[in-house]
């Protein structure tokens, strides 16, 4: 019980303080600065830094400092080779995302349901329902696993953090009818091949993959029973924005254009002889003109003619072409980055390029990144839970290999942002106010005492239930003194100057403003 006052100390210090001016260095052994140590770095390095990366870690600095920071960027906007350590890679390996494309998957699961309900009611039914929910769970779980060590290890950090920021923006909840057994194919080919490309290549490429016609019912749009929720959605969630320039009758109208995109796990339906030609398929996605609206359309004031799925791609060129898709992405993108009320002129500017572009994702995000607005906020921008969790890990094991990322998942679910958990389609909050709360704060506390004090499982073996024993980390290294240490608030230090021992010290630094703020 006596150190109960210096932890209530440091929750309070972190739920009410943000980071702070420098102040002078503490003078306890825990405070003294090795050896050799580097000189330390701009305060706004390490702002850019933590802005571009899930966290701060020794290989990150090594690049910074070797490149500098236009040669960075450029490296995290056209990453090549990822030479992620070979640990991780193995585990990755053993990950890999099946070649079979979601028809077969698909198939093959709607031929087990059928088997399935076949059963007789009873005790086998009932066994042969939890299988297959537990199949279900177990391959949403190595998507997770998959996306998590990517975001903890990979160098392209830069890439990391679009994936995850599209897979926000184009969001699927994992717990809706099929979707556990998509999900993973949903980012390796929807996803991540397009996260720094151009955007409307993203859109038709979300469009078309069967995760998000499940997700927003556009499998059940068709000619004479119209479904408008994923025509909204594209427009409002997507690409416009709630104020976008469009209207109720613009969604009527995109929604027609959609009829006929779906979802087909079977055989090619049998068409009349006008319509084969303008049939599609790719895999588990189809066309169907059989199912489509051939009359015209009218779409934000352009007529578009009965064409089939080149009425779609007209569409979607149509929307991210026009201003207002241009300032709603780059107001997306620097909310999420520079803070909760960018700048209009960096929004603007973010704007221009994404125009002048044709919707180059990376040509957006340079220009984001090398304004002076990024790092000259006057508020500090509150991480949500993914960077929170993923920054105090990368910062308290740095580079050392995870081999049980269970206690991640199970942190973000505490906090409330687990990957593909969101049940509605906006996504998760990309500003501090959808975080911050007591609540938030608590929670993020007794993690970063599980981190700081070493009771974690993250180095178990994955699903073997055997424990390890494993040693606390040492915070107060050389990375922290070249990168943080310099820059900690007064409060932050006489924090620092409370604890007890090495863990409680750790604790206190993971909970501090500095670590939940950048």
């Amino acid at each position: 019980m006596q150190r109960a006052a210096p932890f209530a100390a440091a929750l309070a210090l972190a739920a009410c303080t943000t980071p702070g001016s420098p102040a002078g260095s503490a003078t306890s052994a825990k405070s003294a600065a090795p050896a050799g140590a580097l000189a330390a770095l701009r305060r706004a390095d390490v702002l850019w830094l933590q802005r571009v990366t899930f966290g701060l870690d020794s290989r990150t600095l090594a690049d910074y400092r070797r490149l500098g920071r236009e040669r960075y960027l450029d490296q995290q906007l056209h990453p090549r080779d990822e030479a992620l350590p070979e640990p991780v890679a193995a585990q990755l390996r053993a990950l890999e995302v099946p070649q079979t494309d979601p028809a077969g998957t698909l198939g093959e699961l709607h031929e087990r349901r059928r088997s399935l309900n076949a059963m007789s009611e009873g005790a086998d039914q009932d066994q042969a329902r939890k299988a297959l929910n537990e199949e279900g769970n177990r391959l949403a779980y190595r998507a997770v696993r998959r996306q998590l060590l990517r975001a903890v290890y990979s160098p392209a950090q830069l890439r990391e953090q679009m994936v995850w920021f599209w897979l926000n923006h184009f969001s699927v909840h994992q717990y809706k009818a099929d979707e556990r057994w998509l999900i993973g194919d949903y980012e390796e080919r929807a996803i991540r091949p397009h996260a720094l490309g151009r955007f409307r290549d993203l859109v038709l490429a979300t469009l078309e993959h069967p995760a998000m016609l499940e997700y927003l019912d556009n499998a059940q749009n068709a000619v004479g029973h119209v479904n408008e929720n994923y025509a909204r959605e594209l427009m409002e969630l997507h690409t416009l924005g709630v104020d976008g320039g469009y209207g109720q009758q613009d969604v009527q109208q995109l929604a027609r254009v959609l009829t006929g995109v779906g979802i087909n796990t079977g055989a090619a339906p049998h068409l009349r002889r006008d319509w084969q030609g303008s049939y599609v398929r790719h895999g588990a996605f189809e066309f169907n003109p059989a199912r489509h609206d051939f009359d015209a359309k009218t779409l934000l004031g352009q007529r578009i003619d009965g064409e089939g799925f080149a009425e779609v791609e007209r569409a979607v060129t149509l929307i991210v072409r026009r201003p207002a898709c241009a300032h709603f992405i780059s107001r997306e993108l620097a909310s999420y980055f520079a803070g909760d009320n960018p700048p209009a002129e960096l929004v603007d500017a973010m704007a221009g390029t994404f125009r002048r572009t044709d919707g180059d994702i990376a040509a957006t995000l340079r220009t984001l990144f090398l304004s002076r607005q990024l790092t000259a906020l006057p508020a500090p921008k509150f991480k949500d839970p993914m960077r929170y969790v993923l920054s105090a890990v990368r910062l308290a094991y740095d580079g050392r290999t995870i081999t049980n990322t269970r206690p991640l998942l199970d942190w973000l679910n505490a906090l409330g942002e687990a990957p593909f958990g969101r049940a509605t389609p906006d996504g998760y909050p990309l500003t501090g106010p959808g975080w911050e709360s007591p609540g938030q704060m608590s929670r993020r506390f007794e993690i970063a005492r599980a981190i700081g004090s070493g009771n974690v499982h993250l180095f178990d073996a994955e699903d073997s239930g055997a424990a390890t024993t494993n040693r606390f980390p040492q915070l107060s290294n050389r990375l922290y003194y070249e990168a943080i240490e310099p820059f900690l608030a007064a409060n932050t230090r006489a924090a620092l100057e409370q604890a007890g021992s090495p863990q409680e010290w750790n604790t206190f630094l993971l909970a501090s403003p500095e670590m939940n703020y950048e």
